[in-house]
Order: C-alpha cells, then structure tokens, then sequence
C-alpha cells in the first residue's frame, strides 16, 4: 500500500484501537453477547479459540472483535493496538469456510480451524488477544519477520502479517470493560448488520485506566 491509502485514526493516541483490516466488522460487549448475535457454534469458547482454557477463563467475560476478510478484499492484517508482544503461538486445525453462514451454524469454525494466537500487552487496554484464522483457500497465515518474538514493540496500523489467499478472519478478545466500541459499529451489530471498514478507521477507546 502507499503510505497514504490507510490513514490511521489518531496515530499518536494510544487509546484509540483501530480497525486490523479491510474488512466486515461486528463488535460485542462480552463472547455470549457474540454467541447470541452471531458465532452459533455450540462448542465455542474463549478458551478453545486461544487452545488454553486457562487462558481462556481470562477472556470469558471479555469483549469481542469480529474482522471478516472477503477473497476480494486487500489481504494484510494489522495491528489495532499499541503495545508489546508478550506471546505468539500456533494452533494447527482445519480449513473450514469462515462466511456468515458457516458462522452461524452448530459448526465452531474459529474453535477448529488453523490459527496463529498473538498475545499483546497495552498500557490502554490490558493485554488483548489477536487470533488470526485460516480458512477455505488459505494456505498460510504469514508474519512480517521483525515482529516475530516476545517483548517486540508493536504500534497500532502496523502491518503484521498477511493471509495467502483468500479471505479469512482476524478475531480480537479484549479484557471486559476495557474498550468503549464505536457506536456505529456498536449499533450494526446489534442490528445484526456487519460494518464494511478499511484498516485504520477507529474500532473503539479505551474505557478505563489499566
């Protein structure tokens, strides 16, 4: 991309958690609110999304960042957040079809498809979880090389990895109460609509101090 194609909204905020690609977006305020609206698998769980139920119990009750890539769509995922890497791992599984419909059916698409789990530590919100998803036609989820290993600083908008090819899904679990979404967002959701965005625009602010 040039270095103007994705502005970045409020770079030197901090607070302000961006968008991590070009994408359809649904937000919610805690996993059964996600469950309810729209991720029907029956076995889904914060902890078999992140393979470590410990881990899990962490996010039980956190908020939830759907970014639903299309074949179509530019295939770079960022990051939506400031802060360092405290923890990268992989998650071997399936290649199942992440649209809507698969989605919203008995099928745990996210819980048993191959993923990539980065764990990021912000003074703004916590630590939060990016769990990038493979699915029909991704071959490989790909990282860019210097931000590959714990303790590595990462900034918001930066460009983190890519998928090859097709579309697939980046889903981000952020700590309970500790981002206010963009209300926009906030309302397609409930709507039972998913927002069309590109990387930058702003995801939401952090909501309580850290």
């Amino acid at each position: 991309l040039k270095p103007d194609a994705r502005p970045i909204k409020a770079p030197e905020d901090a607070r302000v958690a961006v968008s991590a690609a070009d994408c359809r977006l649904t937000v919610f305020s805690d996993v059964a609110e996600a469950q309810r609206l729209w991720i029907k698998g029956r076995e889904f769980s914060a902890g078999k999304l992140l393979n470590d139920e410990e881990l899990g119990r962490s996010y039980a009750e956190g908020q939830v960042a759907i970014f639903r890539l299309a074949p179509q769509d530019y295939h770079r995922f960022h990051s939506p957040v400031t802060g360092t890497i405290a923890k990268q791992y992989a998650v071997d599984g399936e290649y199942f079809t992440v649209n809507p419909m698969a989605v919203c059916s008995e099928l745990d698409v996210y819980g048993m498809n191959k993923r990539h789990v980065t764990l990021i530590d912000t003074a703004d919100f916590g630590r939060v979880a990016f769990v990038s998803v493979g699915a029909t036609c991704v071959g490989s989820i790909n990282f860019e090389e210097h931000l590959t290993g714990e303790g590595v600083p990462i900034a918001k908008g930066d460009p983190y990895g890519y998928f090859a090819f097709g579309g697939s899904t980046v889903v981000c679990l952020f700590e309970k109460g500790s981002i206010a979404w963009e209300p926009v967002l906030a309302k397609n959701t409930q709507d039972g609509i998913e927002t069309l965005v590109k990387v930058g625009v702003e995801l939401g602010t952090a909501a309580r101090e850290v």
